[in-house]
């Protein structure tokens, strides 16, 4: 139904991984990390080598004194939009044009959102004009609990900030409103997914199956909205603390899991 993505958040990126996710049937990966220090020649050589193509780029958000579009003092934003800016620049000379970005790091105390979200609104149509300069599209990811884009109301006002915005629907971070809710809101601007499980009390990135999520509810409300981007798991191999499996993941348990959803059937997850 949808292409099958798996991030490398987690993982080591050499060439046996790029071979592992070609062998299992995952369709595309999203690369995260610092690209400045990555050998992104032997990226581009083994993304060619084993067809398997970068579908987006995860800037770094961290650590959060640094990289933080939302910062009050203006000095600190700019240098943080700079520095996000020459990643977007790097990944875009890879090929990449879809580029993930937090709008904001956390805790954020209330009575600071109103100006937090002002100067993320300025970030981020700052980057979106640097993606959009590259041939690409910025595309901005719900998040948890303090932080900026925690329901669709911030969300629809972050990607107010530049028609060019676009979103990234992690289904594991909304903690206050109804995930097919959220969805029909934010609508067709949700252009890729962060797909994971969670208890619904906070973000755990667990596999679909493992958690509280309704799956065929998410399916059904992201295909009223037309969506037609990749299903892109953001799960490490290794388990959290927070659940128990009797082994380790696979690339071919994410691709099982895909094929199960997709066809409506009884999810068999380990944890």
């Amino acid at each position: 139904m949808y292409a099958i993505g798996l991030s490398t958040n987690a993982k080591t990126v050499d060439e046996g991984l790029f071979a592992a996710y070609r062998e299992a049937g995952i369709d595309g990966m999203e690369l995260t990390g610092d690209i400045r220090i990555m050998d992104r020649m032997a990226l581009a050589h083994w993304s060619r080598q084993y067809a398997m193509p970068f579908f987006s780029y995860h800037i770094p958000f961290a650590p959060f004194e640094r990289l933080d579009p939302s910062f009050i003092d203006e000095e600190k934003r700019r240098a943080s939009v700079a520095e996000q800016a020459s990643l977007i620049r790097l990944a875009a000379g890879m090929g990449f044009t879809r580029f993930i970005v937090h709008a904001s790091g956390e805790p954020i105390p209330e009575e600071e959102r109103p100006a937090r979200m002002a100067q993320a609104k300025k970030s981020l149509h700052e980057l979106a004009q640097v993606a959009d300069a590259c041939g690409g599209v910025l595309c901005v990811e719900d998040l948890p609990r303090t932080c900026l884009g925690r329901d669709s109301d911030d969300m629809l006002e972050l990607l107010g900030a530049d028609p060019r915005l676009r979103s990234c629907l992690d289904t594991n971070h909304l903690l206050t409103e109804d995930l097919p809710t959220y969805i029909r809101r934010v609508g067709a601007a949700i252009v890729t997914t962060h797909v994971s499980d969670y208890d619904g009390i906070d973000e755990r990135h667990w596999l679909p199956g493992e958690g509280v999520i309704d799956w065929q509810a998410v399916r059904q409300a992201l295909a009223d909205i037309g969506y037609c981007g990749p299903w892109l798991y953001e799960v490490a191999f290794t388990a959290p603390r927070t659940i128990h499996r009797p082994r380790d993941l696979t690339c071919a348990d994410f691709v099982r899991n895909a094929q199960q959803l997709f066809a409506g059937l009884p999810l068999t997850a380990p944890g």
